[in-house]
């Protein structure tokens, strides 16, 4: 997340390029807008998310698991090398999401340290109701940015 809600305007930023010299005014404006632009988009999801007890992490886990449907499951290294987030975080989320009932966690039978996860048909219909919101919320917030992303 990038928190600062008020971006320095021009004159700031030139008082910087002129201490240090590698600073190019243009890219670095243009880079707070979209930090600040997707540190909106995220909450707004994230508060999205929250209204179908679901967090990003959660989120974006089913997704993993959806969207290889010629893929049966994945295993947890498999999850973790897709996204982002350490396997603790991804263990406490995978058992969450088994008890929501949106995944299935079976033992891998040829290696017992390994175990296999699969979206359950809940967990699609979950990520299924949850897409149009979330697109509609990605299309407002791009929206509002155009002007500024043509520069």
């Amino acid at each position: 997340m990038f928190f600062l809600k008020e971006l320095p305007g021009k004159a700031i930023l030139e008082q910087y390029a002129r201490k240090y010299p590698d600073m190019d005014v243009e890219k670095t404006d243009r880079a707070l807008h979209m930090m600040r632009s997707a540190s909106l988009l995220i909450r707004d999801l994230e508060a999205y998310f929250a209204t179908h007890d679901l967090s990003q992490t959660k989120f974006l886990t089913l997704i993993v698991l959806e969207r290889e449907p010629d893929k049966l499951h994945l295993t947890l290294t498999e999850i973790c090398h897709r996204l982002d987030v350490s396997k603790t975080v991804i263990s406490k989320t995978l058992k969450t999401l088994e008890k929501q009932g949106a995944i299935k966690i079976r033992q891998n039978i040829e290696d017992q340290r390994s175990k296999h996860i699969q979206i359950t048909a809940k967990g699609r219909k979950k990520i299924e109701s949850l897409m149009p919101g979330y697109y509609q919320l990605i299309n407002k917030h791009i929206e509002g940015n155009e002007s500024y992303e043509q520069k």
